[in-house]
């Protein structure tokens, strides 16, 4: 599976531009630095206190709110394929797992998203992915395999002055549904950007590029969740949940 994935994710991801109809502002005109696909995502969010949020921005960010509210979101998945433009997938980072946890910001009326940290089971994608743009990433040790229809996921930081850890398991639970603009889901999904630190000054912004998330209600069983950034309560109430079997990302360099 993971083979015929690496044959077929490049002229994937890179049609991926034929489908821009929903982005809500044009294609960068610049070519695209790096592809990647993504399986079996879970998309688990929570609601969050904006103000105690709005602490843990840098300058030159705002919490984006929907009706009111922030979001905090953990996505662990697997990188099925990564490569750069113009180049075949990466095999020591394809086939890596990874778990996201990111927030919803905006600057310069472009909404996007804020990432508090990645979680990487490969130490070259962390390195690169620190080095090339500048992305909190970390080692991690990490493993999953499907069992009677789920995905167990393990995750345990090593580097870290407290546990960064994930244990649990996850499925789909219903059919593909499309995102409808000015939902929940919509606002959750349909991100166009990434803001990234800066060594000096504001964070800055790189372009993404997808076709509309294909998302799945889903079920999960954290049993163990200590992913949020400190200062914030994630995880007292029941997250919003959805599965995506598999997704093509662009990134841009930032700017």
């Amino acid at each position: 599976m993971i083979g015929l994935e690496l044959l077929r994710s490049p002229a994937r991801q890179a049609g991926a531009v034929r489908q821009a109809e929903h982005r809500p502002w044009p294609l960068p005109e610049r070519p695209w630095l790096l592809g990647q696909t993504v399986n079996d995502v879970l998309l688990a969010h929570w609601r969050v206190p904006a103000a105690q949020l709005r602490a843990l921005l840098p300058e030159g960010l705002e919490p984006d709110l929907h009706q009111g509210e922030a979001w905090l979101s953990m996505t662990p998945a697997r990188l099925a394929s990564v490569r750069l433009r113009g180049t075949l997938p990466v095999p020591r980072v394809s086939g890596a797992l990874e778990v996201g946890v990111r927030t919803y910001v905006t600057a310069d009326d472009r909404p996007g998203v804020w990432l508090f940290s990645v979680d990487v089971s490969s130490a070259l994608a962390a390195e690169a992915g620190r080095r090339l743009l500048g992305l909190p990433l970390h080692r991690a040790r990490m493993s999953t395999r499907r069992r009677a229809g789920w995905v167990e996921y393990e995750s345990a930081r090593g580097d870290a002055p407290r546990p960064f850890v994930l244990s649990g398991r996850f499925r789909a639970s219903g059919p593909v549904e499309v995102p409808e603009p000015g939902s929940l889901e919509h606002f959750l999904v349909e991100r166009f950007c990434l803001y990234v630190p800066s060594r000096s000054g504001p964070p800055r912004r790189a372009e993404m590029h997808h076709a509309v998330w294909p998302l799945q209600p889903a079920e999960a069983e954290l049993e163990l969740n200590t992913m949020a950034p400190d200062g914030l309560g994630a995880g007292a109430e029941e997250p919003l949940l959805h599965f995506v079997g598999r997704h093509d990302l662009l990134l841009w360099a930032p700017t």
